[in-house]
């Protein structure tokens, strides 16, 4: 059983990161407002967990102004993907072995 956690990545245990990584790996870019109100969060928890993400280098941050309103967007590294996907395989692995 030990084996099929070896690759369950703990940066995206939270709800709220696996959603978060779900959106980037559709969309390419997503901006701010748009994570948060698609995942029903707070600017700070939101907050709390894109830099989370951010510090693991599984997102790359940019940060601009529309007109004069900041505009912060976020997009998945190769490096966030490869584990996203490792993650998701290892649940898809376990969920398929113990199936009774």
């Amino acid at each position: 059983m030990k084996d099929y956690f070896e690759n369950i990545n703990k940066a995206f245990e939270s709800k709220a990161r696996l959603g978060i990584m779900s959106v980037l790996m559709v969309e390419d870019r997503v901006d701010f407002s748009t994570l948060k109100d698609t995942l029903q969060l707070t600017d700070g928890n939101l907050a709390s967990h894109l830099r989370a993400l951010e510090e693991a280098a599984y997102l790359l941050v940019e940060k601009q102004f529309v007109g004069r309103k900041p505009n912060t967007t976020y997009q998945a590294t190769k490096t966030g993907r490869e584990a996203f996907n490792e993650h998701l395989n290892a649940l898809e692995q376990l969920i398929l072995n113990n199936r009774k």
